[in-house]
């Protein structure tokens, strides 16, 4: 289509738009049917006028003397009320003209286009932070029991300080997502984002892509446009790591790198990003002991290790066990859709005398299981038969238990027997191992097992 047929289109034909042409004195060269009509004058009333004798008020003089575009304003004649904008028209350099138009007839259209898009983007927003939530608070974490209160109430007084670095160390299935979740609604940081990262199960070589995102082909298979890291996504917000003691050697460097620079770099990526996020982090391995062995930075540990939990297992805190049981029916109903109402108290001493070795979680799952039970028998009271499975896994704990117990006590003689050997050798190496009837390569490497100077 030739210039002149779309000239012509637009300011004849197009219904839509209000538009006029001025030249560089600001005279009206050409104008629409459309604007015309909201002017209320025909044509000839218009054409070669000087705009300001129309519309006072126009930006054209403006956009002529700067040469520069004025636009999205409001601009509002008789009736109407427009968004509008005005440009001006260059031919070598210099400034000939200036183009002003309307796309919205009335203000009301563009405001219900940015209410729709506005609509649209908390639909999203509101699916992202249903996905990035945190879903639980203080009051959803129950135990009456002293030193769990005390560390309930640290934890509250912890989430205040949004930029520490919490280490929540416990064994497994002791609350401490729990307690991370919980944190993060205490404090300020709660209206952003709350990710949570398993460290054990994400590959090592998806696990950096995983936390610091990654830009377009940086590897084979990377997403079009790259993807940002979780770092990114829980821009001031939280980010739980969870088993960190999975983390491998050169993660943890990466990790220590983002933490002491609050910067972190997509793969791929040529620049820095600045974050805002506080790190919690949870183990339930001996960091101390994996430091030792050379399996975890000593630097990155006294970098986590700035305000620490230790969340204490439910075999430390038989009191709980009843308190629990009645928070975790109650919770299981609604899901199971049962109604189990009670526990008698035959049953919670039995499960009072199990030392819980999955702890909470495990509580929770045997819970389960006895609902079921008891829901297809038709009553309403949990007893003993409901748990007769978990007497078979008591058995089995209760011996595992007692054979640690005998190689700990058998590992405790050995070093005393060593020990008193080196005494009564006068720290003679040699001697003692004459002493102990054991060869001196033999002492050597128990002397080495036990931490006696080489």
């Amino acid at each position: 289509m030739e210039i002149g047929r779309i000239l012509e289109a637009l300011f004849t034909e197009n219904q839509f738009m209000a538009a006029m042409i001025v030249d560089h004195s600001g005279r009206i060269v050409s104008v629409s049917e459309t604007y015309l009509n909201v002017l209320n004058l025909s044509r000839e009333e218009v054409i070669g006028r000087p705009a300001k004798e129309i519309t006072p008020h126009t930006r054209v003089m403006t956009v002529l003397k700067s040469g520069k575009a004025i636009v999205g304003y409001n601009w509002r004649i008789n009736d109407y009320n427009m968004i509008a904008s005005t440009i001006p028209i260059i031919q070598e350099g210099q400034v000939v003209g200036a183009f002003a138009y309307s796309v919205f007839m009335d203000i009301w259209n563009a405001q219900d286009t940015i209410e729709n898009l506005i609509t649209e983007l908390n639909m999203y927003k509101d699916e992202v932070d249903n996905l990035y939530k945190a879903k639980y608070h203080f009051d959803d974490i129950v135990g009456k029991n002293e030193e769990f209160r005390k560390i309930m109430k640290f934890a509250r007084q912890v989430a205040q300080h949004i930029n520490s670095t919490v280490l929540l160390c416990g064994e497994s299935g002791t609350g401490k997502e729990l307690f991370a979740q919980a944190i993060h609604n205490q404090s300020s940081r709660s209206r952003f984002p709350f990710l949570r990262i398993n460290c054990a199960a994400i590959p090592e070589s998806l696990l950096e892509a995983e936390l610091f995102g990654y830009e377009e082909g940086a590897f084979t298979g990377a997403k079009k446009g790259g993807k940002p890291g979780k770092f990114e996504l829980a821009s001031g917000g939280t980010i739980f790591l969870d088993e960190i003691g999975e983390m491998s050697m050169s993660m943890q460097s990466k990790l220590l790198i983002a933490l002491q620079e609050q910067e972190i770099e997509r793969l791929g990526g040529s620049y820095p990003i600045r974050v805002n996020v506080r790190l919690i982090a949870a183990t339930n391995r001996n960091l101390e002991e994996m430091i030792e062995s050379a399996v975890f930075r000593e630097d990155l540990y006294y970098r986590l290790n700035v305000v620490r939990m230790d969340i204490p297992p439910l075999r430390k805190r038989p009191g709980d066990i009843p308190l629990l049981c009645q928070h975790i029916m109650s919770r299981l109903n609604c899901r199971l859709n049962t109604g189990i109402r009670e526990i008698s108290g035959s049953a919670l001493e039995m499960l009072s005398s199990y030392a819980w070795p999955g702890n909470v979680r495990e509580l929770e799952n045997v819970l389960e299981r006895a609902i079921i039970l008891a829901d297809m028998e038709k009553t309403k009271r949990l007893d003993v038969r409901h748990f007769l499975f978990i007497k078979k896994r008591m058995d089995l704990y209760r011996a595992s238990h007692e054979q640690q117990s005998l190689k700990h006590a058998v590992r405790e003689f050995e070093r005393d027997l060593i020990e008193k050997a080196m005494q009564d050798a006068g720290d003679d190496r040699v001697k003692a191992a004459e002493l102990l009837g054991i060869d001196l390569s033999t002492l050597y490497r128990k002397l080495k097992k036990y931490g006696y100077p080489a």
